[in-house]
């Protein structure tokens, strides 16, 4: 348990903060339609698929 507390979980937390800053870093490089934010202005289909009405 103290292996896996000093070489392991610190490995795992050092790999899930690189993995997610160079997927977050990764968005400059996309082309500029792939990089701008999702569209919120029409949830209809949302509302459909969760039944919310």
């Amino acid at each position: 348990m103290i292996f896996f507390r000093q070489y392991i979980a610190p490995l795992l937390i050092l790999l899930i903060f690189l993995v997610a800053l160079v997927s977050v870093s990764i968005r400059a490089f996309l082309p500029s339609d792939m990089a701008t934010p999702a569209p919120v202005g029409n949830l209809g289909f949302l509302i459909e698929i969760l039944d919310l009405k």
